[in-house]
C-alpha cells in the first residue's frame, strides 16, 4: 500500500458560547480548521484534523499548517501509510520542528491503519479501557460569579471535571477560584489554569491564598524553571501543560517531581505516534495525564476519544469533547457527550467521515 496524494480542505469552527477567553486578554470567536486527507493506490484514504488555539497560544498557526503540508507532502508519497514509525522518521527528517504540521498526517495514517484491520483506532493503540472517557468542560475567563454560574451550567449537564481559564489579575483569579469551587462537590475536580498568565509572584500570591480549597494548579508561569519554584511551594497538586512537548522534558520533569499531572496534546506532541510514545511512558513512571489536543471539530474529537480510552483508566485523568464548544459539526460518526462522558468509535479508523457539504473545496493537493 502507498500513498498517492495528499490533500487539506480549511473549515471555520465558530464557537457556540461566541467567544472562548483564557490567560493575557487571549481571545477567539472562530477557529481555523484544516482537515487532512491521505488517499492510498488502495483507494483506502484516511483523515486526521489540526486546529491551533489561534497563532498566540502555542507555536503553531492554522496558515502553517496548510504551508507545512505543501512542503512536506511530497516527501512522503510512495510510503506504506501503515509503516507509523517509519512514515515519522521520514516526516523529522524532511521537515525539523513543526510537530503541528505533521499531526494531520499522522492522524490520517491512523485511520487508514485501522480501516485495513477492520479494528479502531483505540484498539490498535493498546486496547480499549473501560466504558466511556471522563470529559471536562473548559471555563472561559469572565468575572468570578458569571464562571461560578457556568461552572453550575456545565454540572447540570453531566459534567464533574472543570478547567477554570485564570491566568488573569491575581486578586481577581483567586476570586474566580473560590466562586467555582463553592458550587461544586467534593467529588468534582477543579483545575485553576492559568496557561502561562501569571508571573512566579503572582502565581505564588495565588497557590497561597487558595491553599485550604481542593484545586489544581496547571501550568501557572510561562518557563518551566518557574513553574517548579511554584511547585516546590505549594502542596496544591500541580499539572504541566505548555512546557511538556517532547519525551526530554518530560523525563526531565518526572525526575524534578514538577508535577502530579500532564496535559498531553496530540498536535503539541506531533500525532499520535508520538502522543502514544509519551502516554506509555507516562504509564510506565505512574502519572495522571489529561489526553487531548489545542482545539478541533468532530476528526480532532474522534482522535482524542481514541487516544483515551486506549490509555489505562488509573491514568487518565480526564479529557475533552472540543466538538461540543462548536456551532459547525465536520464529519459524521464523532463521539457524542453524554452526561460528561465520551466513547470512542467502535467503527474502523477513527470511525468518521468527513461532511462533503462542510468541509468545502480542496485547498491544497500533492501527488
Amino acid at each position: 500500500m502507498k500513498i498517492v496524494r495528499i490533500f487539506a480542505h480549511r473549515v471555520e469552527l465558530p464557537l457556540v458560547e461566541g467567544s472562548y477567553k483564557w490567560s493575557g486578554g487571549k481571545s477567539i470567536s472562530v477557529f481555523d480548521s484544516t482537515i487532512v486527507g491521505v488517499e492510498t493506490d488502495s483507494g483506502l484514504i484516511g483523515y486526521g484534523e489540526v486546529c491551533p488555539l489561534g497563532p498566540f497560544y502555542l507555536p503553531a498557526y492554522a496558515e502553517g499548517v496548510r504551508s507545512g503540508l505543501r512542503e512536506l507532502g511530497p516527501h512522503l508519497l510512495g510510503m506504506d501509510p501503515r509503516e507509523l514509525g517509519k512514515l515519522n522518521l521520514q516526516m523529522d527528517a524532511a521537515l525539523k520542528g513543526h510537530p503541528y504540521v505533521k499531526t494531520g498526517i499522522d492522524i490520517a495514517c491512523w485511520d487508514i491503519l485501522g480501516k485495513a484491520t477492520g479494528l479502531p483506532v483505540c484498539v490498535l493503540m493498546g486496547g480499549r479501557y473501560g466504558e466511556s472517557v471522563r470529559l471536562y468542560r473548559a471555563i472561559s475567563q469572565v468575572p468570578p460569579d458569571e464562571m461560578a454560574r457556568n461552572v453550575a451550567s456545565h454540572r447540570e449537564q453531566g459534567y464533574t471535571r472543570f478547567q477554570l481559564k485564570v491566568g488573569g489579575d491575581p486578586d481577581t483569579d483567586i476570586e474566580r477560584i473560590r466562586a467555582a469551587r463553592g458550587v461544586l462537590k467534593t467529588t468534582d475536580r477543579l483545575v485553576a489554569d492559568a496557561n502561562t498568565g501569571w508571573t512566579q509572584h503572582e502565581a505564588m500570591r495565588v497557590v497561597r491564598a487558595v491553599r485550604d480549597l481542593d484545586v489544581y494548579i496547571e501550568q501557572p508561569c510561562l518557563t518551566y524553571e518557574e513553574c517548579l519554584a511554584v511547585r516546590r511551594n505549594t502542596t496544591l497538586p500541580f499539572i504541566l501543560d505548555e512546557n511538556i512537548d517532547g519525551l526530554d522534558v518530560l523525563l526531565r520533569a518526572k525526575n524534578d517531581l514538577a508535577m502530579d499531572v500532564v496535559n498531553l496534546k496530540i498536535s503539541k506532541l506531533g500525532g499520535l505516534t508520538k502522543a502514544k510514545q509519551a502516554r506509555d511512558l507516562c504509564v510506565s513512571m505512574g502519572i495522571a495525564m489529561t489526553l487531548e489536543d489545542s482545539w478541533g471539530g468532530d476528526i480532532t474529537t474522534a482522535a482524542i476519544a481514541h487516544f483515551a480510552h486506549s490509555t489505562p483508566e488509573a491514568f487518565r485523568f480526564t479529557s475533552t469533547d472540543f466538538n461540543s464548544y462548536n456551532t459547525v459539526s465536520n464529519a459524521d460518526g464523532a463521539p457524542r457527550r453524554e452526561k460528561g462522558f465520551m466513547k470512542a468509535s467502535e467503527s474502523p479508523g477513527l470511525g468518521v467521515t468527513p461532511k462533503a457539504d462542510v468541509i468545502g473545496p480542496i485547498v491544497l493537493e500533492v501527488k
